[in-house]
């Protein structure tokens, strides 16, 4: 880092990255769907850090950064199926009783959306984290997954609908 330029250049995708963690922490959240959001941000921080060589000075930070984590969350399901299940110990420690907190949870509409959420398909889940969370236009939710306007509208409605009938019921 000799030159001013690549200093600057430096310092500004650095500056860049941190301004973004809010909007990053969202999208990785949500596209996980599982707890691993955290991880997830933690991942896709890291690996953008260490690639940032890559990243073009100039072009959006946020398509390249919410593509890597989106290209994380992709082998980390990979790998996860070769794994099987796994068990928390402390969980298993604490099985006899009920825990009130997590019944009135899963009682409530936002606990059945979450899990819902999870459970949409990766493409679907992905679209609507960038609309509906980070509030992305159709276009350059399109542009940053790399499909057309009419397939994000279209994942997008299947994913509303998928929704909205495990929180409130099937509709006719």
């Amino acid at each position: 880092m000799a030159d001013t330029g690549t200093e600057d250049e430096y310092k500004q995708f650095r500056s860049g990255v941190v301004e973004l963690l809010p909007r990053l922490r969202r999208f990785c959240r949500a596209i996980a769907g599982d707890g691993s959001g955290e991880d997830l941000l933690q991942a896709t921080v890291e690996r953008a850090l260490a690639r940032q060589q890559q990243w073009q000075p100039g072009t959006r930070l946020d398509s390249w950064m919410f593509r890597i984590a989106q290209n994380l969350r992709i082998d980390l399901a990979r790998q996860s199926r070769g794994r099987g299940t796994e068990v928390d110990i402390d969980a298993v420690l604490e099985l006899p009783g009920q825990d009130g907190r997590a019944i009135v949870e899963a009682r409530s509409d936002l606990s059945r959306a979450e899990r819902a959420m999870a459970a949409l398909p990766e493409d679907q889940r992905v679209v609507l984290a960038l609309v509906v969370i980070d509030g992305r236009s159709y276009r350059e939710t399109a542009d940053i997954l790399d499909i057309p306007i009419g397939t994000v509208m279209s994942r997008l409605a299947r994913a509303r609908h998928a929704i909205d009938v495990a929180v409130h019921g099937a509709k006719t």
